[in-house]
């Protein structure tokens, strides 16, 4: 049971394109790893030495039967400045790369986050051999301005503009451009052997930029993404969107005249904003000289349609098993066939009432004070209405076409279909889940899949904060 031992958040300082505050945890920024294995209970005290209230939450980790720890305005109360909490949840049946980061009002822009290992147990055995190493790399869009001047922008409706930088592991860029990079700032250096494998795995814990992510001359080969192993192909890139996981095996087989460049360079924008690209070094321990010259191309730098194709590349691994023995393909997913395709396209954020909201499909969402699962244990009234339809509407979808209208999906019996979430704001995010429904089956009730659409819709508000629509 592993215990990180009263981590505090404070204001401190950094250095680097000047002084600025951030969020540390346990005097670090990003914060430390939580490195954990299959079904450990974890127990975290959290002391919030802000001067505002504090929600940690833990991307990925399903808290099942257990949503009180989940750390977001839906079940949980913001813990007071100078009060702590002490969380406690079982990553049961879990495995793979997440992370955990503040959830309240915009204080991700300014750290406190940090990575989530949750390693199988022995008696299980992985698809691919064991790294001779494991290296954890956080992304995040960076921006000089202290978190209340950005809250305050958003706030009244004040676009957010291009981030200052885009942090690796908390350090700026290596200076491989005079013109485009300061001097006197810090960056990260990843040290490696030559020859050996490691488990790279890659973490967008931003607020608002897709990034590209590349290791100049290393091919990725990806082999699991939040939880699931995938089919192991290999990438010389990886757009990862804000919050995605991604975990490539990186073998080191180039020869060490030089060091190498990670890059991790906006996506979907023009070329002023290459002054944002993230740059650190891979330095091999023989190496001869530091990395120098352009940084590797990336094309399409604006094409959707590139980071749309490379989602749909990447396929679950049915055959391999993941937290249990049992393979994760148990339940024929990779033998539906789908016989319809959605795609929830949504709209840049909107002004509503001179702040900027972001939506789907037109409709926002503004957190009751009492936390909706707190108001449904303890039978809070007028917090919130139960108006859900009680039986399926008979009638054909309303227009799907991005706007002011309601998301709905008529869902027949027997349906197969992907619904693929594709999300234009100034950041771009796409996933792909596949679904069948059988009204036969004793679990896909009508009540239960309402129920799948509003946990669905509960993950969104986790990942944004603001998302919301009715169905």
């Amino acid at each position: 049971m592993p215990l990180l031992n009263h981590p505090s958040c404070y204001f401190g300082r950094r250095g680097g394109w000047g002084s600025f505050s951030v969020i540390g945890i346990n005097g670090k920024f990003p914060g430390p790893i939580l490195n954990v294995t299959t079904n450990w209970n974890v127990v975290v005290n959290l002391k919030n030495d802000l001067d505002e209230p504090l929600l940690l939450t833990w991307d990925g980790v399903q808290h099942r039967k257990n949503s009180w720890q989940d750390g977001v305005l839906g079940t949980n109360c913001p813990i007071p400045a100078g009060w702590n909490w002490t969380y406690e949840f079982q990553v049961k049946d879990q495995i793979g790369s997440f992370f955990y980061f503040p959830s309240l009002n915009f204080q991700r822009a300014a750290g406190g986050y940090g990575g989530i290992i949750i390693n199988n147990r022995a008696v299980i055995p992985v698809p691919f051999g064991l790294p001779d190493g494991d290296i954890t790399i956080l992304l995040s869009d960076w921006y000089t301005r202290s978190l209340k001047d950005l809250r305050k922008d958003v706030e009244n409706g004040i676009d957010l503009g291009i981030p200052d930088g885009v942090l690796i592991n908390g350090l700026g860029p290596y200076r491989y451009d005079d013109t485009l990079v300061p001097s006197g700032i810090s960056y990260q250096i990843i040290n490696v052997e030559p020859g050996k494998t490691y488990r790279v795995r890659v973490h967008n814990v931003g607020i608002s930029t897709s990034l590209n992510f590349r290791i100049q001359n290393h091919n990725l080969l990806l082999v699991e993404t939040e939880g699931s192993y995938t089919i192991q192909q290999n990438y010389t890139n990886m757009d990862i969107h804000v919050g995605q996981s991604y975990s490539f095996l990186v073998t080191m087989d180039q020869n060490a005249s030089t060091d190498y460049y990670i890059v991790a360079s906006p996506r979907f924008v023009n070329s002023s904003w290459d002054r944002a690209t993230g740059v650190a070094i891979l330095h091999y321990s023989n190496s001869l000289g530091p990395a120098s010259g352009p940084l590797p191309s990336l094309s399409g730098q604006d094409d959707p349609s590139f980071s749309m194709n490379q989602a749909r590349s990447i396929r679950w691994n049915v055959s391999a098993g993941a937290a249990r023995p049992n393979p994760q393909g148990s339940f024929r997913y990779g033998e539906i066939t789908v016989t319809d395709v959605y795609v929830i396209l949504n709209k840049p954020p909107e002004l509503i009432n001179g702040k900027w909201r972001t939506t789907l499909y037109g409709i926002s969402y503004l957190p009751p004070s009492t936390p909706l699962k707190l108001a449904e244990q303890f039978k809070i009234l007028g917090v919130y209405k139960l108006d859900f339809p009680k039986k399926m509407m008979n009638r054909p979808p309303k227009d799907q076409e991005c706007g002011q209208r309601i998301a709905e999906v008529l869902i027949t019996n027997g349906m197969a279909f992907d619904l693929s979430l594709c999300f234009r704001l100034s950041f771009f995010w796409d996933q792909s889940h596949k679904f069948q429904f059988s009204t036969g089956s004793p679990f896909y009730s009508t009540s239960r899949i309402l129920l799948l659409f509003v946990l669905f819709l509960a993950l969104l508000e986790s990942l944004f904060d603001t998302w919301s629509a009715e169905l």
